[in-house]
């Protein structure tokens, strides 16, 4: 059953509920979602905006919010299955062996968010925004939507991408052939099993405010070093990149933003204040032209590998970004 709203533990006066979940495909019962919504409710909102995280994350980011509240919209954002506030103690952190299974809590955020603009008097439509990983599981999804169910896809005017992962970065031999099929083979019968890597906490330590950054979240659920990477994770990752190269259509008009450089550090330095230090944005713009028919992809420069994390006056520049597309496309 779906939980009435009450406070939010991570975030004063915000307000979250529950959304529970199928039996999990991958055998982690219970799973459950949490829908996360803004306080101070827009009056008559003109939409809302749908706020969905990366790996490694959670909602935390109140300014993105804030931003889009001055902007007339209702903010909701989701912790997926076995992520952030949907995290607990038997789960593997962010695992699923398929990414389409996370359609089930997406729709049914999608759902609660247009019933709940128009029973405020605004208009059910809804901005898609994602970051990461985020950014991979949302464009399929809408591709999706777009096919098997153009009712619910009807809702969503836009997507916003924030440092999409549309590829694996590294060396050039982690993309063969040879390497995807080692990893869907060892993801098919060891899906739970870490990929041995060294985890660095030069991002974490760029972010956080008892490092070197500016911002506070909860290092439970955004440890600095990060996440294990699986197996059976990393298999559904490839092969939503798979679909993504192949070409697909979120079937609404797409900004994508992205750092105008990357800069991997196995430690902190100062450098990864301002370049994206988890991906290589070189690859997010190769393959942003395949995520549809009406696609704006912008370089923000000096952001971060999440551009709404970034110092101070490149946010600045990315909210203005976000503002001028949102104006062009939606007369805003």
């Amino acid at each position: 059953m779906i939980t009435d709203w009450r406070p939010d533990e991570f975030l004063t006066g915000y307000e979250v509920r529950t959304l529970p979940l199928s039996p999990d495909p991958d055998g982690e019962d219970p799973i459950n979602a949490h829908l996360v919504r803004r306080p101070d409710a827009v009056d008559t909102p003109r939409g809302a905006v749908l706020y969905v995280h990366g790996f490694t994350d959670y909602f935390f980011q109140t300014e993105l919010a804030d931003f889009f509240h001055a902007q007339g919209y209702a903010f909701y954002a989701l912790d997926l299955r076995k992520c952030g506030r949907s995290l607990s103690a038997h789960h593997q952190p962010h695992y699923t062996s398929d990414l389409a299974y996370y359609d089930e809590e997406l729709n049914a955020a999608l759902d609660i968010v247009t019933d709940e603009v128009s029973a405020a008097g605004g208009t059910p439509r809804v901005i898609v925004a994602a970051h990461s990983t985020g950014g991979l599981v949302t464009p399929l999804w809408l591709d999706r939507l777009r096919t098997d169910d153009p009712e619910r896809h009807g809702h969503v005017i836009g997507l916003l991408l924030n440092s999409p992962w549309l590829d694996l970065q590294g060396e050039a031999v982690l993309r063969t052939t040879a390497a995807t099929r080692l990893i869907d083979t060892v993801g098919s019968v060891r899906g739970k099993q870490a990929i041995p890597r060294t985890l660095s906490s030069a991002y974490g330590d760029s972010l956080h405010s008892d490092v070197h950054g500016e911002w506070t979240y909860d290092l439970v659920r955004k440890p600095l070093g990060g996440f294990p990477a699986t197996f059976g994770w990393m298999s559904a990752v490839r092969a939503g990149h798979r679909r993504i190269h192949r070409g697909i259509d979120t079937g609404v008009p797409t900004l994508v933003l992205r750092s105008d450089k990357s800069a991997f550090r196995s430690e902190y330095e100062p450098a990864v204040d301002t370049a994206d230090c988890v991906l290589d944005v070189r690859q997010i713009a190769q393959w942003s032209g395949c995520l549809g028919q009406r696609v704006l992809a912008v370089a923000v420069p000096d952001a971060r590998h999440d551009v709404f994390l970034s110092i101070e006056s490149v946010r600045a520049k990315a909210y203005g970004e976000v503002g001028s597309w949102m104006e062009s496309e939606f007369g805003e």
